[in-house]
């Protein structure tokens, strides 16, 4: 299996992992044990290349470690390819009292504002009052919190709306006659997880997508004990063998069953599974703002803009007892969340105005309480396995928006192991591509329209929002639509499919059509067949990929 490459140093003897080399921690002592070459002992082996996975693995690599991140599927392919798109306080853990969690997330959303300015972006969500779920004085409260809590700086306040004569009230039926605005963070979670794993590779780590865990076993004794680690790549079934000084079970829904496949580990703690489903449709109100809806059983759902002219719609909150392989929308879903929709909008949304849907399972740290779905906290925890001789570091629950400060306590965890670790930095260091003056998206899309003006606008947008400063790259020696090379339909290129495949650990028509972007969404169903024959034709499984970013 191909990665892409460290160009600071050469493959070691005898690594298993032969087309790339983690590079040697200049802080850390390299140890020996028992059976285990120096050389080839790598700092951190990370299970799981989802949001929390990759911002561990992202994170250790600027510190200094040595890292090894393996992913079973596709990275991001998970869960946290299938959030609401959102970095967000979480207005209603307000209701939970989770003031310390609430305040985290608050900071956080302008934290990724500057770290991923082609990413994520300010959204003005509405929130019309609902007198029978909660009275309005709470609301107002509420979000009196969430503008102060977490010391907002870019994000502008919360506003009162009068729907009988606001523009946003216009599709909204007539019974609602206020509401409230606020903001958040929209944020594309697929890239934003991809973003952390190829930072990550660049900063040195091994990223090795499709590749599974196997099991572990500690080898040696006391500080000179390691993790034997098995991993195996599910596209040729190899399986290679490595040392490690530390594992980081960041497996999500799969966290206990890695601690089942870990040589002596035990836990005392769980996950609980909560699948949330989400809708597309056409939208059919104007405006770049979204609504935020509070239900009869005191959910909220958020109805968002999607591109130019899609809505997206979630979630639900289901508990789950599956394999979270098999996770999808079903009947009942749909109608609930349809059924919120025709409560408060004029426009009578019907299951054939679905256009297209995902499903995720949330894995949610279970604090044993009797709370429902929905109640059960967002929060994360950590158990360390070992202490610092050998340690085994399990993440359970968390969310999109605190993945980097997950990623920060995570790591400090391990600093007995790795006292001369760096500190933490991802908080100002800008995601491939995000690396644009004072994090300024429109100036910066102003200046890059004008060195490919021969661009339609919607496309270069997407170059831009999907690639940010790397988008010139991509586009390097282009000068009309003929040198992108073969047109797929809608905005899908030849040039920026070879790309994924070339940079972005891209194999199969839903990583590049879904995950790396949302092309899925405007091909007809016979561009999407040609397109999947011509990426057979290529035989990227098989192929072995110069993948340096």
């Amino acid at each position: 299996m191909t990665t892409p490459s460290d160009t600071r140093s050469g493959p070691a003897d005898g690594d298993p992992v032969s087309t790339t080399t983690v590079r040697a921690n200049g802080d850390a002592a390299v140890k020996r044990s028992r059976g285990a070459d120096a050389a080839s002992v790598v700092d951190v082996v990370v299970i799981g290349g989802g949001i929390n996975g990759s911002g561990i693995a992202r994170d250790a690599a600027g510190r200094g470690l040595s890292v090894v991140l393996l992913e079973k599927d596709d990275i991001g392919s998970g869960t946290s390819s299938r959030s609401g798109k959102y970095i967000h306080g979480g207005l209603r853990y307000l209701e939970y009292y989770e003031f310390r969690l609430v305040r985290e997330a608050l900071i956080e959303r302008e934290v990724v504002l500057g770290i991923a300015p082609h990413l994520a972006w300010p959204l003005r969500l509405v929130l019309p009052h609902s007198p029978e779920q909660r009275p309005r004085w709470l609301i107002r409260l509420g979000l009196f919190l969430y503008d102060h809590l977490g010391g907002r700086k870019k994000l502008p306040g919360t506003r009162s709306i009068d729907l009988r004569t606001a523009p946003e009230g216009e599709p909204i039926v007539a019974s609602f006659t206020h509401a409230f605005g606020y903001y958040d963070v929209w944020v594309d979670d697929a890239r934003l997880t991809l973003l952390n794993a190829l930072d990550a590779a660049e900063r040195g780590a091994t990223v090795l997508p499709r590749t599974r865990f196997e099991s572990a076993e500690r080898v040696g004794r006391a500080d000179d004990a390691l993790w034997r680690v098995t991993w195996r790549d599910t596209l040729t079934d190899e399986v290679a063998t490595r040392h490690a000084r530390s594992l980081v079970n960041a497996a999500g829904p799969w966290v206990e069953r890695v601690i089942g496949d870990v040589d002596g580990a035990t836990s005392d703690k769980h996950v609980r599974l909560v699948k949330g489903s989400h809708v597309i449709m056409k939208r059919w109100w104007t405006g770049a703002h979204g609504y935020v809806l509070q239900h009869t059983d005191n959910r909220l759902i958020f109805v968002n803009p999607l591109f130019e002219d899609l809505a997206l719609i979630g979630t639900t909150d289901i508990p789950y007892e599956g394999r979270s392989e098999d996770v999808a929308i079903d009947d009942s879903e749909i109608d609930y969340l349809l059924g919120i929709m025709n409560r408060y909008f004029h426009t009578t949304l019907t299951p054939a105005d679905v256009l297209d849907s995902y499903s995720g399972v949330r894995p949610l740290f279970d604090d044993d309480s009797e709370k429902n779905a929905s109640a059960v906290t967002r929060d994360y925890a950590f158990e360390v396995d070992g202490g610092d001789d050998a340690p085994l570091l399990s993440a359970f629950g968390g969310k999109l928006t605190t993945y980097r400060k997950l990623s920060e306590h995570g790591l400090e965890k391990l600093r007995g192991r790795f006292p001369g670790m760096g500190r933490g930095w991802t908080g100002e260091a800008a995601l491939p591509g995000g690396d644009m003056p004072n994090g300024d998206f429109d100036g910066w899309f102003a200046t890059f329209r004008k060195r490919h003006a021969w661009l339609p606008e919607p496309l270069a947008r997407h170059y831009a929002r999907c690639y940010g400063t790397r988008a010139d790259r991509l586009l390097d020696g282009a000068a009309s639509l003929d040198d992108l090379g073969r047109h797929f339909g809608a905005r899908l290129y030849e040039r920026e499919a070879r790309w994924l495949i070339d940079r972005e650990w891209a194999r199969t028509a839903e990583d590049i059509l879904w995950r790396r972007t949302k092309h899925r969404l405007f091909l007809s169903a016979d561009e999407r067949r040609a397109f999947e024959r011509w990426l057979v034709g290529l035989n990227v499984t098989g192929m072995t990929l110069d993948r340096r970013p």
